[in-house]
């Protein structure tokens, strides 16, 4: 018994996986003894008394119980001892004592190792167990409530375990008994367990469930066994349950077990078992319904609506005790009868109405209840087929759900967001499952605002995982909610409201980034906006497009049109910016603006237009082009067979011709959508497309024709360059300008456009064209970001507005028929005035506060309207009203400011915005184009953008930065085939502001545009204008206290041009004596000390580097001898030069070919002399490291000169010592130098 009894400590372990190894240790224990336990032999009459004694043992249960049994009784009593070793018998007892302890979790550890034990050994009876744990669980008159339960659940537990073992129905008799052993089972043990366990859920209300489940287990393995008692004890079950007092009494928990029942013994006469509860002998039938909604709601079956409403509210208990949050488990066992395929007596959607709708989530119901049907819902979910789906969402339960889910303040809202999350799970799970799913939630007892309204993302989320034949079948359930169910109703409103839902929603699907975009159902959706926004239906067509299937009854408004071309421009424009994959030459790649098979998706759009132009019985286009308009007739037949002609070239042009054709089908459909606008401003543009495509891609024509369209064409982009640019760009030059110019310029007004449309359409056309860029075109971008005073933007916008009025007037009206009528004019102008005045009621508190004073300070008081008395002040003088009229003029000039003021600040808004996005555009171009030689132009105009920028432009300086350090200064690509004469004044430039800079962040981004601009001067051969400017820029930061300039500027062009930059060492040694302080002197050495790092790195000028090192020596001790004698290194910079000086002999040792190089270049002597200095000097004889620095130095660059005068004829001796040893001639001196630098 020793080796088991550590096993029940781990029993009560808080770790699952613990209790499990013990068990099984435990029970693996047991077994072994088991095996080797040899039984005494039986006596006569053993067997036949053995059934008394187990009789008695039950009667030992009727003893009182206050009556205290020995230990050792009851084990003789129990009859465990006689067919079980010792340490089975003790561990059964044990076992079912320990269930009643409230140690931890030693009820489950000890129940898990008592349903095993009794799994495994067959010398056991179900009566001895039964009686063992009713013996052992028996409530005492004087225990507390915590021992109490503590019994009651371990009687629940022991007998669980004896049901779950398979004690209960065994057949196999007692393995150790002869043939006329007595039955492991019997109906009166099954008997006794199940009277204990209805008497257990009677007693205490919060085990009634729990007890009850336990019989529906013990049904179960009555029906999975072949005892030979099996129909007795169905019907002593029967008898028990449904007999007598209990007849009438229902609980979820009976219904629990009449499920099973009737699932087992099919046979019996369950219609008069069950009646007069139920009318019907399936529970499940519908007609049960009812009486089953009253039972699971736990109250009384004959209790009245009103009552049953009310009680919860008030918070009473009801008849089955109190509430608990989990969900009855017969709705599992309910669901699944239901379901099932096998009863057609059996309607789930009836079910489900009744039982949960009308009932869990009535109107009256409490929370708690609404709560179990959210629950139920869950539960249901996965278990309905797809048809049987629309019907869990019910009037009341949609209610609850979107009230409960649309505030986080309610108090069902976690389980009404973990319904929307399980719905999500679904349809992942089941992408089929979408459709219905969205049916419902936008249908008629969801909203159509769903997502809005509950504020989730749950239809959106829904949208991301359905399939392409989902969203495809959405779209038609949307477009057969156009026309009106009610042809005869009159709200016209609320029609117009749905339908600007479905119009928005349909571009919901096409801006929606997380759902996969299909050709198919994208290109329905655009062909519906093109039908509905563009044109009129004439009549349904339905073999054509889906949208000519069913004409809108009544027809669109309008607004509705206008909204129709609203969302076709936002979708292409979410459109252009998506890429697809596309196969080109058998390779697959990314392209952006394209459908699957490549073509432009707004390509895609005008061949619709086009083909729907043609079919002129099913539709006509509203914005009618009339007959004497063949200017635009033959404007846009040129556009459509400019845009075919460009799909055909396929050479080096092919990216350029693209964005071309990109552009005239952006611009012509633009077109199309304004026609019937009053405001068009886009009627040059096509023609300017046009024209520039023409000369860009030109086909053979005449001469004639060919400069006749040159001359128009200059005409245009010169009048577009001059309302954008200023007089400044607008020469009276005749230079014909470069065809991409044009495009481009058209591009550029594109962006000034507030539609996301035209805004995504430059982007991507810019993209495509960013390799035909020219000089010009750089000019007119940069043009773009000149900065300009607000009252200049304002005097711009009001001229534009003048020359818009102005252009209705004739030249040849008659001058003197103005002067006859300009009475009449004034009049109506007069009237115009009044009638405005009359219009703008709406008043400024402030500007009448102002008037009342200056009326206040005059001595007139504001007319109130109170009295009468008001007329009767005397008149005011001519003085009197002049000095109003002055105080008055002045507060009405201030009010006119101050609205000029607010236009000008509007005015600089907008430019700042249109600047950012000429800021995409050059960052378009370097992304796509990192060596071209234009890319040197944009640096001066984006620092100028960032010196210059206002308060109100942070965002337009942060986003030329980025362009200026991601773009530029980190590009690894080098411009190529740079002018160099231009780049070197834009790199002296660079450097002139970054001597004057603000702020070290500007310093900072001039440094990494300098080191670019040098990049592409080296890589095109030129290197004297680097040098010169950095040698400028060094002069200047040395000499200079007030320069901007930072160390920071110069190390990286020496880490990244090491060779070029070596050719500044003497301009640096030079400089080192010049400083203008001590500080910028030490910083002088540390652009020396980088320099001798890379020095490595300059291949082919080793040579220069010993006398280099002399140069530094000599400059070295000359500049700490002056600090010896004046304040100007610190000792802390004496420290750093020489260590740095100490570093470069160190490297020079690598250079130095015969030693006696080393020794000359640094003159050991002189450096043992620059120790003494120091150590006598004033200032620096408390620094004791620095002498011992200069000794270093010495003892370096002299030891392998003198040791190379010793060596001749001698044995030769190794060259280079390792480095750590340089500083020492012996062992024994090195160590007397350690102490003496640590003393």
């Amino acid at each position: 018994m020793s080796t088991t009894l550590p096993l029940f400590w781990h029993l009560s372990s808080a770790r699952k996986q613990e209790r499990i190894d013990a068990s099984v240790k435990l029970v693996g224990a047991l077994e072994h003894f088991q095996a080797q336990f040899v039984p005494p032999p039986p006596k006569d009459g053993s067997d036949a008394t053995s059934e008394d004694e187990e009789e008695g043992g039950e009667g030992g249960d009727e003893q009182d119980e206050d009556d205290d049994v020995e230990e050792e009784e009851e084990e003789k009593g129990d009859g465990l001892d006689v067919y079980n070793a010792q340490d089975v018998s003790y561990s059964i007892r044990r076992l079912v004592r320990g269930l009643a302890s409230p140690r931890e979790s030693s009820r489950l550890g000890f129940a898990v190792a008592l349903t095993e034990l009794l799994s495994r050994i067959t010398t056991v009876t179900c009566s001895q167990i039964i009686t063992l744990i009713l013996d052992s669980s028996k409530p005492q008159g004087s225990m507390t409530g915590q021992e109490e339960r503590d019994v009651l659940f371990a009687r629940l537990f022991g007998l669980t375990a004896v049901i779950r073992s398979g004690l209960l129905v065994r057949t196999t008799p007692l393995s150790t008994s002869g043939s006329t052993a007595p039955a492991v089972s019997t109906l009166s043990s099954y008997q006794t367990l199940l009277e204990n366990l209805i008497a257990l859920g009677e007693k205490k209300s919060w085990l009634k469930e729990s007890a009850w489940w336990a019989i529906g287990l013990a049904s179960d393995a009555l029906k999975a066994s072949s005892v030979d008692w099996k129909d007795d004890a169905f019907e002593a079950t029967v008898k028990t349950i449904y007999t007598g007092e209990n007849a009438k009494a229902w609980s979820p928990e009976k219904v629990a077990l009449t499920v099973k029942l009737q699932e087992a013994w099919p046979e019996h006469a369950w219609k008069e078992t069950l009646a007069p509860t139920f009318k019907h002998a399936p529970l499940v039938h519908t007609g049960n319904y009812a009486a089953l909604a009253r039972i699971m709601k736990d109250l009384s079956v004959d209790s009245d609506e009103e009552e049953d409403e009310r009680a919860p509210a008030k918070g009473k208990q009801h008849q089955g005790g109190s509430w608990k949050p989990q969900v009855h488990f017969v709705w599992n066992l309910l669901l699944d009868e239901v379901l099932s395929s096998e009863n057609a007596y059996a309607s789930f959607p009836e079910f489900f109405r009744i039982l949960v709708d009308e009932s869990l989530f009535s109107a009256a119901s409490s929370p708690e209840r609404k709560f179990w049907g959210f629950q139920i819902f869950q539960k249901a979910l996965p278990r309905v087929g797809e048809a049987d789906v629309p019907m869990l969402f019910t009037k009341n339960f949609m209610r609850s759900w979107i009230n409960h889910l649309s505030n986080s303040d309610r108090y069902l809202h976690k389980a009404a967001k973990q319904v929307a999350n399980d719905i999500q799970v679904a349809v992942k799970k089941n992408p089929t499952l979408g459709f219905t799913f969205i049916l419902q939630l936008t249908g008629v007892h969801g909203s159509q605002q769903f997502d809005r309204l509950t504020k989730t993302k749950t239809v959106e989320t829904i949208l991301t995982s359905m399939t392409q034949d989902g969203i495809q079948s959405y779209i038609e359930y949307l477009l057969k909610q156009v026309n009106d169910e009610h042809p005869h109703t009159s709200d016209v409103q609320a029609l117009n409201a749905r339908r600007a839902w479905i119009v928005d929603q349909l571009a919901a699907l096409v801006r929606n980034g997380a759902i996969p975009k299909d050709d198919r159902w994208v290109q329905t959706i655009l062909d519906w906006f093109v039908v509905h926004g563009l044109f009129s239906i004439k009549k349904n067509d339905k073999s054509s497009s889906l949208a000519l299937h069913n004409a809108p009854s009544p027809v669109f408004s309008d607004e509705l049109r206008k909204l129709c071309r609203e969302r076709l421009l936002s979708s292409l424009a979410e459109l252009t910016t998506h890429t697809s994959l596309v196969k080109i030459d058998d390779k697959t790649s990314k392209v952006a603006a394209v459908a699957s098979d490549g073509e432009f998706w707004v390509s895609k759009v005008l061949a619709s237009i086009e083909k729907l132009e043609k079919d002129t019985k099913h539709v006509s286009l509203l914005a009618e082009i009339d007959d004497d308009d063949e200017d635009e007739v033959v404007l846009r037949s040129r556009a459509r067979e400019l845009i075919g002609r460009l799909k055909h070239i396929t050479d080096e042009r092919r990216e350029a011709a693209r964005g071309t054709g990109l552009l005239l089908a952006a611009t012509l459909l633009n077109r199309y959508c304004a026609a019937d606008e009053e405001e068009s401003d886009d009627n040059d543009a096509l023609e300017s497309c046009i024209d520039g495509a023409s000369r860009m891609f030109p086909e053979e024509e005449s001469t004639a024709s060919k400069k006749k369209k040159d001359k128009k064409q200059n005409k245009l982009v010169a009048t577009a360059a001059a309302s954008r640019s200023g007089p400044d760009l607008t020469d009276a030059e005749d230079d014909v300008p470069e065809p991409v110019d044009i495009l481009v310029d058209t591009v550029i007004g594109f962006l000034e456009e507030a539609t996301a449309y035209m805004r995504a359409v430059a982007n991507q056309v810019f993209s495509l064209l960013s390799e035909s860029v020219r000089e010009s075109t750089i000019d007119l971008i940069l043009a773009q970001l000149e900065r300009r005073a607000p009252d200049e933007l304002l005097e711009e916008g009001e001229d534009h507005e003048m020359a818009g009025e102005g252009e209705g007037n004739t030249e040849g009206e008659d001058e003197e028929e103005n002067e006859e009528d300009g009475d009449e004019d004034e009049e109506e102008e007069e009237e115009v005035v009044e009638d405005d005045e009359e219009i703008d009621v709406e008043e400024d508190p402030e500007l009448r506060r102002k008037i009342e004073e200056a009326l206040r300070v005059n001595g007139i008081q504001a007319a109130t309207g109170e009295s009468d008395d008001e007329s009767d002040e005397e008149l005011m003088d001519d003085d009197q009203m002049m000095a109003i009229d002055e105080q008055l003029a002045a507060v009405f000039r201030a009010q006119a400011n101050e609205k000029r003021l607010g236009k000008g600040v509007d005015a600089q808004r907008e430019a700042t915005h249109y600047k950012n996005r000429v800021l995409d555009l050059l960052d378009t171009f370097i992304k796509k184009q990192p060596t071209s030689p234009l890319i040197p132009r944009l640096i001066l105009p984006l620092v100028d953008l960032i010196v210059n920028a206002g308060t109100d432009e942070k965002q337009l300086s942060d986003k030329a930065t980025g362009i200026l350090r991601s773009r530029i200064g980190k590009s690894k690509d080098t411009a190529s085939s740079v002018d160099g004469e231009q780049v070197s004044g834009i790199l002296r430039e660079i450097h002139s502001r970054a001597r004057k800079a603000s702020t070290g962040d500007i310093v900072t981004t001039l440094a990494q545009c300098s080191v670019y601009l040098s990049r592409a001067l080296l890589h095109a051969q030129v290197q004297q204008p680097v040098l010169d400017a950095y040698r400028e820029s060094l002069v200047d930061f040395v000499t200079r206290k007030a320069s901007r300039l930072n160390t920071a500027f110069f190390h990286e062009f020496i880490r990244k041009h090491a060779n070029v930059s070596w050719e500044l060492r003497d301009t640096l040694l030079e400089l080192s004596g010049k400083a203008v302080n001590g500080y910028r002197q030490s910083q002088v050495f540390q652009l020396i000390q980088v320099l001798l790092s890379q020095a490595s790195a300059t291949t082919g000028r080793t040579e220069e580097v010993l006398p280099f090192m002399s140069d530094l020596s000599q400059s070295v001790q000359k500049a700490v001898q002056e600090a010896c004698e004046a304040e100007t290194l610190s000792a802390g910079h004496v420290k750093q030069v020489l260590k740095l000086a100490l570093s470069a002999a160190r490297q020079s040792k690598k250079f130095a070919q015969p030693p006696k190089e080393l020794h000359d270049a640094w003159q050991p002597s002189s450096w043992e002399t620059l120790g003494a200095t120091l150590a006598a000097s004033d200032r620096f004889k408390s620094s004791t490291g620095l002498p011992v620095l200069c000794k270093q130095i010495a003892h370096l660059t002299g030891q392998d000169g003198e040791s190379s005068g010793k060596a001749k004829g001698a044995k030769k001796r190794k060259a280079d010592a390792v480095e750590g040893t340089e500083d020492v001639e012996s062992p024994k001196k090195a160590k007397r130098k350690v102490k003496k630098t640590s003393a």
